[in-house]
């Protein structure tokens, strides 16, 4: 039986369209995946920051899980904006309860703006529960940071730190060092059994960061879905995104009232076909 790849995206929406629910949406169709969304929270949000978070029940998040699961199945989940800790807790059920395999845990805590988006109680239960379940981790600095309670200073202070996230229960962690200074962006992916594996490119000089983290997760598990390994996932997203980024990095999308905030990629520079499988 054919079928489109498809990923689902549990995770916060955010208003502006930049991040969240919106970037992995709009990430998913311009590679070619099948999105559908189960959401957390509703954020009032622009390209300046965060004014307003409304929570969904649980309950509703648990509905929202059942009915896309229940009928039209999963190839890959993103795991996005969770910011409670019965959230999380629906999330690491549902993992558990339809054996979904391929799993991008993005561990969201901190917007570009520097507004923080989730309780300090939700912070261990998403250890707990969440980092086992999850096939990678993917923290920026400021997430690794906050969940190892110390400073990463430094390239040379990655592969540590990701050894840190390991012994706290992930599979594999693809660590974030886009927050370093210097010209060069550099990225860790470690498996808990393998080798790092070090990413490089010069980095893109934008204000145009908003969704980042949103738009990779969502990229790699959109190629999981299509049935690449984790690897070759990682680098494929991680080449995309970078062109996203040069895409957009001259466009002004927010300030246009005389303020400098953060805009969105070009999420639609180079769009493919929705592929089919089988």
């Amino acid at each position: 039986m054919k079928r489109y790849p498809r990923v689902l995206s549990i995770a916060g929406s955010d208003s502006g369209g930049g991040a969240g629910i919106q970037a992995d949406l709009k990430t998913m169709a311009a590679l070619g995946c099948y999105g559908m969304t189960a959401i957390t929270a509703l954020t009032a949000q622009n390209t300046q920051g965060v004014t307003g978070i409304h929570a969904v029940p649980p309950e509703f998040l648990k509905a929202q899980i059942q009915a896309v699961v229940e009928d039209i199945g999963v190839d890959a989940l993103k795991i996005g904006m969770l910011h409670a800790p019965e959230i999380v807790e629906v999330v690491a059920w549902a993992i558990r309860h339809y054996g979904i395999e391929r799993v991008v845990l993005d561990p969201v805590m901190v917007a570009t703006s520097g507004d923080r988006l989730i309780a300090e109680a939700t912070v261990s239960v998403l250890v707990q529960q969440l980092f086992p379940l999850a096939t990678v981790v993917t923290p920026n600095l400021d997430e690794a940071e906050l969940l190892l309670g110390r400073k990463i200073d430094g390239v040379s202070a990655l592969e540590g730190a990701a050894r840190e996230l390991l012994a706290m229960g992930a599979k594999s962690v693809l660590l974030k060092g886009g927050h370093l200074p210097g010209d060069e962006v550099v990225d860790l992916l470690l498996p808990r059994d393998g080798a790092p594996l070090y990413l490089q490119a010069a980095r893109i000089a934008s204000r145009n960061v908003h969704g980042t983290g949103c738009t990779l997760s969502s990229a790699i598990a959109s190629y999981l879905a299509q049935g690449h390994d984790l690897q070759d996932a990682v680098r494929r997203a991680r080449t995309w995104i970078l062109g996203a980024i040069q895409a957009g990095k001259d466009v002004r999308t927010g300030g246009l009232n005389g303020g400098a905030g953060h805009g969105p990629l070009n999420h639609g520079y180079a769009p493919v076909a929705m592929r089919v499988l089988g």
